[in-house]
């Protein structure tokens, strides 16, 4: 599916993080997984917006990209249950 990037909407850091904690999202587990259309020219890159309406400028790009392939989820299998409805929604159209 060309157009598409995956999209995750990250837990909230830990208010209180030490040094030896590693870098600022080593222990962000995504708390919801978006679709958003690629930005213009990129791809790789998710534009402005999800396809439910959410800012992605505080989200992280997933690595993985949507086959387009029948039966063959947009989304990472791992983090199923943390797929937006309305981004799937959008995303059986």
């Amino acid at each position: 599916m060309s157009g598409i990037v995956v999209v995750y909407e990250l837990e909230q850091p830990p208010a209180a993080r030490t040094p030896a904690a590693g870098p600022p999202d080593a222990q962000r587990l995504p708390r919801r997984v978006h679709a958003a259309p690629a930005a213009p020219g990129r791809p790789d890159a998710a534009g402005p917006r999800t396809l439910c309406g959410k800012d992605t400028f505080a989200m992280a790009t997933a690595r993985r990209t949507p086959s387009g392939t029948p039966g063959e989820p947009w989304y990472p299998e791992e983090y199923a249950s943390v797929v937006c409805p309305e981004c799937d929604a959008v995303m059986e159209i």
